[in-house]
């Protein structure tokens, strides 16, 4: 008598429905102003409405959908376009923070080769959440090693986690290489070369903002060659 398959864990289904519905509303599948209805999710993923209901949540912690009492659950209008104008902010605040961290010898080295440790134990396991929370913690000690209250503030008002979240869950990102990237981001500060630095800590964000052209104006096709 053969074994039926163990069922999967509510939070990992929910989990699994988020995802696809993340992937959704970036590519535009589901538009801006569009209801998501609990039961029509529900019986398009052949499930009840308690993991649908809960990857909801987690869509609205990540600024995508807003509930609006006794109306429903709503995609959030420009999803597409504030999350690729937000790398570009990004972009120009780190680089400025890592310009202002170098000058000052305020770099906190130990603490970031430790996130990168921490992505690397993540990628062998597989935990993107985990990959996704050593990535902000890492940029988060550069910000914070500006002191530049102004600065941060506006960084962290880009709600720097829903984002990475959103970034990594749609673009299907590989966790080995975002090892790679702020492995790279960190040597090339660690180097005290100010301007390469820079330049590497604001190409880092440009690449996610996906635009037809780089932060130096070459087309991407260009830019990879």
């Amino acid at each position: 008598m053969t074994e039926e398959p163990a069922k999967l864990p509510r939070l990992t289904l929910a989990r699994q429905i988020r995802d696809s519905l993340v992937a959704s509303i970036v590519s535009g599948h589901f538009g801006a102003g569009e209801r998501l209805v609990e039961t029509r999710l529900a019986a398009t993923y052949g499930t009840s409405q308690a993991p649908v209901r809960e990857a909801l949540r987690e869509l609205e912690a990540m600024r995508l959908v807003e509930t609006q009492p006794r109306r429903g659950t709503f995609v959030r209008p420009f999803v597409q376009e504030t999350l690729r104008e937000s790398y570009v902010v990004r972009a120009a605040l780190e680089e400025t923070a890592t310009r202002l961290a170098l000058l000052a010898g305020t770099v906190p080295v130990k603490a970031m080769r430790a996130d990168v440790a921490a992505m690397r134990a993540a990628a062998e396991s597989g935990d993107g959440e985990a990959s996704a929370r050593a990535s902000v913690s890492f940029h988060r000690h550069i910000v914070e090693a500006a002191h530049n209250e102004l600065l941060k503030l506006t960084w962290e008002g880009l709600q720097i986690e829903a984002r990475t979240s959103v970034t990594m869950v749609a673009t299907e990102v590989d966790l080995h290489d975002i090892v790679q990237d702020h492995a790279e981001l960190l040597a090339a500060i660690e180097d005290g070369d100010l301007e390469v630095a820079c330049r590497h800590a604001r190409d880092h964000q440009w690449h996610y903002a996906d635009l037809p052209h780089d932060a130096h104006g070459r087309t991407r096709d260009s830019a990879a060659g």
